[in-house]
């Protein structure tokens, strides 16, 4: 192959690498959300349990979820560098 088709396949990826990047910085925005969201529960079925309402789980969790939804969607428009 000649250089330039080698240099062609280099510049057909859809984003660049700062792209992927901060896609990957906003999934784990997302997974780290869902994982502060998660337990509170109780094992009693019969005992109602107010850890579910903490401040981790009802606030801090799906801002920092919804954080990482708009990094997503800002490495998606984000024009990469040539």
């Amino acid at each position: 192959m000649s250089t330039q088709k080698i240099e062609n396949k280099k510049s057909d990826l859809a984003f660049g690498k700062e792209n992927y990047i901060l896609l990957l910085v906003g999934l784990a925005f997302i997974v780290t959300g869902f994982i502060l969201m998660t337990g509170g529960g109780s094992d009693d079925p019969n005992v109602f349990s107010e850890d579910i309402f903490s401040f981790r789980r009802i606030t801090l969790a799906p801002i920092i979820v919804i954080t990482g939804f708009v990094l997503e969607i800002f490495a998606i428009m984000k024009k990469p560098k040539d």
